[in-house]
């Protein structure tokens, strides 16, 4: 079976899987902060940008900004298909939105979001419009986007927009084109790689809710995946499960260096 490495190791659950509910995510000391600024950020009605390099942490970041964020107050919406005209993309929000989608034009879809804003900001809630995958965003969405925003005469900050990409999500919006969009946006926030550390306690507190209570991975076996990783969550997880089922083949209760490095070297990754 695939997944015998589970009974193996004595695990209760894949350490590694995606499958995560947002209670139980986990930043590490040196993304907290980011955390802290995006929601002060929200708090503020300010447009957000935030950008890194793919399996930096970025979903993860903003699932815990959905936790932490009061349902009484914000009325969150999220869109990640992103690589559609202007009008499926505001009748994707009509959609979060619960508005109806039988809106034809993009004038039309545009009006009833805008009008749903402003309802929402008589009964207090303040909606934020989270766009992951910005920086696959058309060019006629990027020209349009500052208009959403705009509310009796850019007098009023009744909803904030989270731009969530790649780094050349920021180069895009540099563009003179966009500079009516881009100087909206005050808080322009940057997820870097993991540090060694985090890496070491975000292996550790995964065993752990698998119901591992020992240190599973040699010390220079966690530095290898950590350097071969160059601090991408995602690729973190798929090493580290790759290195669990090749210990388990060979009948090994420790995830040593070697093994690690054999997982990389099939993978086409850094040889040591």
């Amino acid at each position: 079976m695939m997944l015998d490495y589970l009974s193996h190791f004595n695990f209760n659950s894949d350490p590694f899987s995606k499958e995560l509910l947002d209670a139980d995510l986990w930043l590490p000391p040196s993304k907290q902060a980011l955390r802290d600024e995006l929601l002060d950020a929200v708090h503020a009605h300010q447009h957000v940008l935030l950008s890194g390099e793919p399996g930096a942490g970025k979903t993860c970041l903003v699932r815990t900004m959905r936790q932490a964020l009061e349902p009484e107050t914000f009325r969150l919406t999220y869109c990640h298909n992103v690589t559609v005209g202007r009008r499926d993309f505001y009748r994707q929000i009509c959609a979060s939105l619960g508005l109806p989608r039988t809106y034809h034009s993009a004038g039309d879809v545009f009006l009833a979001v805008s009008g749903c804003v402003q309802d929402l900001a008589k009964e207090h809630l303040f909606p934020v419009f989270l766009i992951d995958e910005s920086h696959l965003l058309h060019q006629d969405i990027l020209d349009h986007l500052h208009i959403l925003s705009n509310f009796d005469w850019d007098s009023k900050a009744l909803l904030s927009l989270i731009l969530v990409g790649l780094p050349e999500l920021e180069e895009r919006l540099r563009l003179r084109r966009n500079r009516s969009l881009y100087s909206r946006i005050h808080c322009r926030l940057t997820i870097g790689a993991l540090t060694p550390e985090d890496t070491f306690d975000y292996i550790t507190m995964r065993l752990r809710r698998a119901g591992c209570d020992r240190d599973l991975f040699c010390s220079d076996a966690l530095s290898m995946i950590h350097e071969a990783a160059a601090g991408s969550l995602r690729d973190i997880d798929r090493i580290a499960t790759g290195s669990l089922r090749a210990a388990a083949r060979k009948k090994k209760k420790t995830v040593e260096r070697d093994v690690v490095t054999r997982v990389c070297q099939n993978e086409g990754g850094p040889r040591p």
